[in-house]
């Protein structure tokens, strides 16, 4: 295939950056997407140009690292996808494809491609951990867990961090992100001890850091590769609201 990439270029935080056009040639349909841009980078490289900064690293759909905006589509046209999983079959011969980092105040771009992700970092330093007794490991199933739960909080837990929900909310809201942290650990016996103080602090956080406020549009969960749903933040919200209304011993 022969396609048209129109690529976000920019050389640092400050920087203005702007739209540069590629022509792409023989590019193989079995190619993912990254491949596809390594292709591009050593073309730049042997012409004596600056390659085109991207995250990535597991290339698998576990780390999360590729974060690109594919034609107005966080991780591209495929739903349930990262972009490392997504192939170059899903774009036609002669496409032009717009190619551009996440889009949110709380993740600024370092160059090109790659944004700072550190607020979700200090989301999880904020409350994403459990009290943990040293000593021996306790004994398998020494305490029971619903199964039903158990699932949920495996759903929850699938949750890569890669900021998708951000990037496709119209409010540039991380809640999706810090709902499903809250979640896997709020629903486990380990995590009774700071279940109240844990959302709270994580919620807080989060509004602390310039993310917008959740407004049930959705968007998020159809971003998401992992396809995280809505109920995680209803049940954020409910032990939310728990923590400072009273409802709940801190």
């Amino acid at each position: 295939m022969k396609l048209t990439l129109r690529i976000w270029r920019q050389n640092g935080p400050s920087d203005k950056g702007a739209m540069v056009e590629y022509k792409v040639d023989d590019v193989s349909p079995d190619m993912s997407f990254l491949e596809m841009l390594d292709v591009l980078n050593e073309r730049l490289i042997l012409d004596g140009e600056e390659p085109v900064a991207f995250d990535h690293d597991c290339r698998e759909g576990i780390c999360g690292m590729c974060s690109l905006v594919i034609n107005g589509a966080p991780h591209g046209p495929e739903r349930a996808t990262t972009t490392c999983q997504l192939h170059m079959r899903k774009f036609k011969d002669g496409d032009t494809i717009d190619i551009e980092p996440w889009r949110a105040r709380p993740f600024p771009v370092i160059k090109d491609l790659v944004v700072d992700r550190t607020a979700f970092d200090k989301i999880i330093q904020a409350g994403g951990y459990i009290s943990a007794p040293t000593g021996a490991a306790p004994d398998a199933h020494a305490m029971p867990v619903p199964k039903p739960d158990a699932d949920r909080a495996f759903e929850a837990a699938e949750c890569i961090g890669c900021g998708a929900c951000v990037a496709a909310c119209p409010n540039g809201s991380g809640m999706l992100f810090t709902a499903a942290k809250v979640m896997h650990l709020g629903l486990m016996p380990q995590g009774q001890p700071e279940r109240y103080d844990r959302v709270v602090d994580m919620v807080e956080t989060h509004d602390d850091l310039g993310f917008g406020g959740c407004t049930n549009t959705g968007e998020c969960t159809v971003a998401c590769p992992k396809g995280i749903s809505l109920d995680t933040i209803g049940m954020l919200n409910r032990d939310y609201l728990r923590a400072t209304a009273g409802g709940a011993k801190k």
